[in-house]
């Protein structure tokens, strides 16, 4: 079986390690531990206003100010927004790989003050994949422009997209190639982590052909969690307003492959959608991409590595030893951080 075919298991099943080990710490007792201000605010999403799904479209973000943002009343700081993997909710991912490895950085040297946005993207099956569909809503447009413009309007950013950063681990690592492939005027670089969503075929799987039995959101909320990401992916890529309750269609009837919807999935992958918005990549100061030599995923970030440079885009990719998970807040301070501290525009 090809890795593009197990995708969803190896993505499920590390990123669930990822989230029993790393539970939400509670938002207080994390700002103790922090030299600059973390602050958890809920912004009312339009684009997401409807959604079949159900799911709130006042959305939790949470927004790290650096340590002189309180101080120096007259600066302004370049943002990155930072998007979560599968199955997680923002906290967990501030918690566990943002705020503290950018203090470590200011402490070592190696970053520079800047602000970090995470918007909590945890849906009725356990993520949104950052994409458009009318059963989950239009989570590009939120995070591109409405974020965005709340961001700018609310705290003291550098309001260009020479400023502005987006990067993500796994469904976020498909999320920063995604948005940003579609905004390059709002976004100038881009880092993207052990991303999922390269090649997505559709194929007929167990995973996949055991959701045909749910039938109701009831149905999908006994599902273990290791069972959710063919439902997520079908309210992302495949939405139907007409099938409802869960109003998605799935790739496969009967045991058997359905070409139409199959190809809904391929056309929202990653080496796909290359394909038309290349032109727009190339718009980006910078690019870079990782993924460990354990990972699951190694053989298809190759493969993005690969086309990116078939079609001409400038990007740096490297590999690490590690597994899917094991190495995320690491490379957050010492990869991430250092790379938007070099390629974004800060004040004079």
């Amino acid at each position: 079986m090809s890795i593009y075919r197990v995708f969803g298991l190896i993505l499920l099943s590390a990123t669930l390690v990822f989230a029993q080990n790393n539970l939400i710490q509670p938002l207080p007792e994390l700002q103790k531990e922090l030299k600059g201000k973390l602050e958890r605010i809920t912004v009312h999403a339009k684009a997401l206003e409807g959604n079949l799904e159900g799911d709130s479209p006042d959305r939790d973000v949470f927004v790290y100010l650096p340590p002189s943002y309180e101080r120096e009343s007259g600066r302004r700081y370049p943002v990155v927004y930072t998007l979560h993997g599968f199955g997680l909710h923002a906290q967990q991912w501030v918690g566990f790989a943002n705020v503290a490895g950018l203090e470590k950085g200011l402490a070592a040297g190696t970053t520079k003050e800047m602000i970090l946005v995470s918007p909590d993207a945890f849906s009725l099956h356990n993520g949104s994949f950052y994409s458009n569909s009318r059963t989950t809503g239009d989570w590009e447009t939120f995070i591109a422009v409405e974020l965005v413009n709340y961001i700018d309007s609310h705290y003291r950013t550098i309001p260009d997209r020479m400023s502005r950063g987006l990067s993500g681990h796994s469904m976020g690592g498909y999320g920063t190639f995604r948005i940003g492939m579609k905004h390059p005027e709002v976004f100038s670089s881009l880092y993207s982590m052990s991303a999922g969503g390269i090649f997505e075929t559709g194929e007929v799987t167990p995973a996949i052909t055991a959701m045909e039995a749910i039938k109701t959101k009831e149905d999908a909320a006994k599902l273990t969690y290791t069972q959710k990401s063919p439902l997520a992916r079908a309210a992302a890529w495949s939405s139907n307003a007409n099938n409802s309750p869960l109003f998605i269609d799935l790739p496969v009837k009967d045991g058997k492959q359905r070409p139409d919807i199959a190809a809904k999935w391929m056309a929202n992958s990653l080496l796909v959608m290359l394909q038309q918005y290349a032109p727009n990549l190339k718009k980006m100061k910078a690019i870079e991409m990782n993924v460990g030599l354990q990972d699951g995923l190694l053989q298809s970030n190759r493969d993005m590595d690969g086309a990116l440079t078939d079609a001409g885009v400038a990007h740096h990719f490297e590999t690490f030893e590690g597994d899917h998970n094991g190495q995320v807040p690491m490379n957050f301070q010492m990869k991430v951080l250092p790379f938007f501290s070099r390629v974004l525009t800060f004040q004079n």
